[in-house]
């Protein structure tokens, strides 16, 4: 099939669909991480891409997670659009502790439901790790739509979950992928805490 043509580095196949599209999924880190709405279309360009890599691979939750992702890139390119700050941006803040405990909340009972929707219906080799990659990925495209900082957090617990999920499906360039993300995640944290701090030291300043 047209999606398996690639090439072999170290004697591993790569097929050009996870290349290109692992490629741009590191391009919107970066480019979310400078608050640019090229974020979502190049998402959506990715997304596409991966959707038949984890298909092959036989990862339901990681494809159908590309399916959800493109969805919310609509979203968080129609949000972004209309939230944007003259100096600072995209405006972004910190989440509440109350809305921390509901993201670590549905994320734990969303991995759950899901992970048994997937042995169920035996739509992947791995329905733990797939399902919690999943949730975790939906979770942190939709905080990063919202603009709170966490999404950069919920993501690092992706990247953990996905590196070795990612060596034992023999996508080996989406484990190193999922390495580089997690650099790039902590940078763009401090980056955005670093910038919520300035949005709301500006909302507090006397005008």
């Amino acid at each position: 099939m047209w999606y398996e043509l690639g090439l072999t580095i170290f004697g591993q196949k790569i097929a050009y669909t996870e290349l290109v599209g692992q490629v741009l999924a590191l391009a919107v880190v970066f480019l979310a991480q400078r608050r640019s709405l090229l974020t979502w279309p190049v998402q959506l360009v990715s997304v596409a891409l991966l959707f038949t890599v984890y298909l092959s691979a036989h990862l339901g939750g990681l494809a159908t997670r590309q399916v959800v992702v493109g969805l919310i890139a609509v979203y968080g390119w129609y949000a972004w659009v209309r939230r944007r700050d003259p100096v600072f941006g995209v405006v972004v803040r910190a989440g509440s502790w109350r809305e921390r405990a509901a993201v670590a909340g549905v994320f734990v009972v969303g991995t759950v439901a899901f992970a048994l929707v997937l042995d169920y219906l035996d739509a992947s080799w791995a329905p733990w790790p797939d399902a919690a990659i999943f949730v975790g990925t939906v979770l942190a495209f939709s905080l990063q739509g919202l603009g709170l900082v966490e999404f950069w957090l919920v993501w690092l617990v992706v990247d953990f979950v996905g590196v070795p999920l990612q060596i034992q499906s023999g996508l080996y360039f989406s484990a190193l992928v999922y390495v580089v993300f997690a650099g790039l995640v902590i940078h763009g944290f401090i980056d955005w805490n670093r910038t919520a701090r300035r949005l709301t030291q500006a909302a507090k300043s006397p005008l």
